[in-house]
Order: C-alpha cells, then sequence, then structure tokens
C-alpha cells in the first residue's frame, strides 16, 4: 500500500514540474512603444540656406583682366609622299645611292693619296735679289719622295730625294721670269708626293714658303721676277 502510494505521489510530482518548465518556455511580446517620424522633427531636418546668385560689385574700380585661353599646338600633319620617304623608296635605288656615295669617297681619297695629276701653279713673286737660295724638305714622315728641279726648262737638279733636313741651291735670277718646275719622280712608299719649299734672298728674307702634294710626272711651279732697281 505504502509503494503504490509513494508511486502515485511521484507520478504527480513529475507531472508538475512537466508543466512548469513549459511554462517558462513560451515567449513573452512586449508592446512596442510609439516613436515619433524623423522627418516631422525640425530639429533633425537642416534645410540648406538659399543665396542670391553672386553679381559684380559695381563700385569698385578695379578691373578684373581674365587671362586669354590658350590655344593648344596642333602638329602639321605630314604629307604621304613615296619619293621622300626613304623607308618606302626601292632598294636598289637606295643602294644605287649609297654606292655612288662610297665611290665618291673612295674617289677623294684616291686623289688624296696620289696627290694633284695637275701641275700647281702656286704663284708669282717679285724681288729686287739678283741672287736666291732655293731650299726644300719632306715636312711629313721621309717615304723616299724624288724630285727633280727645272729653272727655265733646264735641269738645275736631276734627282733629289727628300728629307727632313732642308736641301737646295743658290740661283742667279736673270731680268724678267725666272720659272721653277719641281717635278715629282715618284710617290714614296705612302703617297703622294709631298713637300716644303722657300725661295729667300740674301738678306734672310722670305720670298716665298709653300708647299706641294704631287702625283707621279706631276709638277708643282713658282715665277720669281727680277725687278729692275
Amino acid at each position: 500500500m505504502k509503494i503504490r502510494l509513494f508511486t502515485l505521489l511521484t507520478f504527480f510530482f513529475v507531472l508538475s514540474l512537466s508543466a512548469q518548465i513549459d511554462s517558462e518556455n513560451k515567449s513573452i511580446a512586449i508592446p512596442a512603444e510609439a516613436v515619433d517620424d524623423p522627418k516631422e522633427d525640425p530639429e533633425i531636418i537642416v534645410q540648406p540656406i538659399k543665396r542670391s546668385d553672386a553679381k559684380p560689385d559695381k563700385t569698385s574700380k578695379e578691373k578684373v583682366t581674365l587671362s586669354k585661353d590658350e590655344q593648344m599646338k596642333i602638329a602639321k600633319r605630314k604629307e604621304f609622299s613615296m619619293v621622300h620617304d626613304d623607308k618606302l623608296r626601292n632598294p636598289a635605288e637606295l643602294f644605287q645611292k649609297q654606292l655612288k656615295s662610297a665611290l665618291k669617297l673612295r674617289a677623294e681619297e684616291e686623289r688624296r693619296n696620289n696627290g694633284s695629276e695637275v701641275t700647281q701653279y702656286l704663284g708669282q713673286y717679285s724681288t729686287r735679289a739678283k741672287r736666291v737660295n732655293v731650299i726644300y724638305r719632306d715636312h711629313q714622315a721621309p717615304d723616299g719622295d724624288l724630285i727633280r728641279v727645272y729653272v727655265n726648262k733646264d735641269i738645275m737638279q736631276s734627282r733629289v730625294l727628300l728629307e727632313t733636313h732642308s736641301k737646295g741651291f743658290f740661283l742667279t735670277l736673270t731680268p724678267g721670269d725666272n720659272v721653277i718646275d719641281f717635278e715629282a719622280l715618284n710617290q714614296g712608299t705612302s703617297g703622294p708626293n709631298t713637300a716644303e719649299f722657300k725661295v729667300i734672298d740674301p738678306k734672310g728674307n722670305v720670298i716665298v714658303d709653300n708647299q706641294w702634294n704631287l702625283a707621279t710626272g706631276v709638277k708643282a711651279t713658282i715665277t720669281v721676277v727680277l725687278e729692275k732697281e
């Protein structure tokens, strides 16, 4: 009997405890409070201040100068040309042009190396001295240059080796023109036949001071005129 009573009491205790837990899990509705619309609150909404358009001060005497608009420079467009643009020209034409330039430079170089191929007339000079000294030397590196010297077409020096020191002869002038020719017999080892020469009077005055640059067989010529006293 006691056991049965204890079981019943336990059953009722469990039922009451379950009912309490279910009642605690139920949500409680909290009523919302009424709030004023913020749009209607004048302290929240700030209206922009209306300003009138700016107008110049007519009472001011100062003048305002506006800078001129700068125009951008426009590059001039080049005209299309098939002739002036080397990139579009015929390669054979360009090669021919380069070849001509190379041949011209080569010819000029050979002419410089060979010397003048025509007689070099180096001027006419006057003096009252009846006797002068004609001297010459190789003013560059000696390379075996040989010359022959004529006076009025007569041989005065048949074969002279040009060296760094001066060589020459004394010449008694005849009234009038005295034509002196320096003929290049060779061009040495480096070519052309080069020399510096001078004509000096007995007082040491230099009548002529010049140079020649000759190919083989070509002459450099000067004329010394003996003036009357």
